[in-house]
């Protein structure tokens, strides 16, 4: 699935995130119920990072993802595609290292990384496997990958009262919140486009991850898929798994 397949170019995507950044994580908020703050803290418990280590945190929109890191004494990158983002994020956070950079040609050096993590924006990059790749190249030999994305309910009840969620209800209710209702109907259809669980891991085995697994969380609405980068000499060739209770 790429961006062409929904009508859209990186830039328009682009320029769609730059006009909901102001109110991005309160509309974020509301359309999940309030899930989207598990989400984030599950995501910190996957990648597991400890001070001293240096994390890429990718789509990392206003910082919001990045600060549980950042507030843990780990050293974190927030990058993110959207300069409207990266600008909001600079003003709530200054702190932090903000960097404006396209996920399939990362402005960093190999290796340069203990892990790296990227939620609810792997949809949003042109090229996913490039993306992957390039994830792969600036991660240090043995180090790790979490990617948090929207997937598919594996209950045929529960997804067919998603499915009509996401065609219906989202749109809807993404009138009342954000003033860019036309970014959130792009929500949805890149949502309901998107690869499953397992489909999603055999791409991160491709790209050159090891280890790989996932969990669902919210029964499957959104998953957890976690790798690791071989270590010098190591050959990728497990078999993706689903680990770890929904």
């Amino acid at each position: 699935m790429r961006l062409a397949d929904l009508g859209k170019r990186p830039d328009d995507v682009s320029a769609m995130f730059d006009g909901v950044a102001e109110r991005y994580d309160v509309t974020n908020d509301v359309l999940s119920a309030g899930q989207a703050r598990w989400w984030r803290r599950a995501v910190v418990r996957a990648v597991d990072a400890r001070p001293g280590e240096t994390v890429l945190d990718l789509a990392a929109g206003t910082g919001t993802s990045s600060e549980p890191f950042a507030d843990r004494g780990v050293r974190t990158v927030p990058c993110d595609f959207s300069r409207g983002m990266v600008a909001t994020g600079k003003r709530r956070r200054p702190d932090l290292p903000f960097v404006a950079g396209d996920a399939t040609r990362l402005p960093f050096a190999d290796a340069a990384f203990d892990a790296v993590t990227i939620s609810f924006g792997l949809r949003n990059v042109v090229d996913v496997d490039a993306a992957l790749r390039e994830m792969a190249r600036v991660v240090r030999p043995g180090g790790r990958i979490v990617v948090a994305e929207f997937s598919t309910p594996p209950n045929p009840m529960l997804r067919k009262v998603y499915d009509a969620y996401l065609r219906h209800g989202l749109p809807r209710l993404a009138g009342v919140v954000s003033s860019h209702d036309d970014a959130y109907g792009y929500l949805s259809e890149s949502i309901a486009a998107w690869p499953d669980q397992p489909a999603l891991a055999a791409r991160l085995q491709a790209a050159g991850w090891t280890d790989v697994a996932w969990r669902n969380l919210s029964a499957g609405i959104v998953a957890l898929h976690r790798g690791l980068k071989p270590a010098a000499g190591a050959v990728a060739g497990d078999v993706p798994r689903l680990e770890g209770r929904p």
